[in-house]
């Protein structure tokens, strides 16, 4: 019994030491680039966009904000996809640990 309640203090460190650094990583922000220069993503480095930046002669001048914030939108979108999917295989691979459930994630 006393390894089991070992194994749940460590497992609540690790859950608290691995919410910090997600905390740390959303005030990170990087830039990434393509096409020479001509689109820019800026985005945290918990991986949330925040902007994305396309050069004008890329598209109709009118258009390009739009263009830009439905970027945004679609790349926010399937990051959430892609951590719903990172969390449900986390949960298919702890659940037979008998862990209770949110203790990983």
């Amino acid at each position: 019994m006393a390894d089991f309640l070992g194994m749940m203090k460590q497992a609540a460190k690790f859950q608290s030491k691995m919410q910090t650094m997600q905390e740390e990583l959303a005030s990170v922000e990087v830039e990434g680039m393509s096409g020479g220069g001509l689109v820019t993503v800026r985005m945290s480095a918990g991986m949330e966009v925040k902007t994305i930046t396309i050069d004008p002669s890329l598209m109709k001048p009118e258009e390009r904000e739009v263009l830009q914030d439905i970027l945004v939108s679609a790349l926010n979108d399937a990051r959430r996809k892609a951590e719903q999917a990172m969390k449900d295989k986390m949960q298919d691979l702890t659940g037979g640990l008998g862990l209770p459930p949110g203790l990983l994630g």
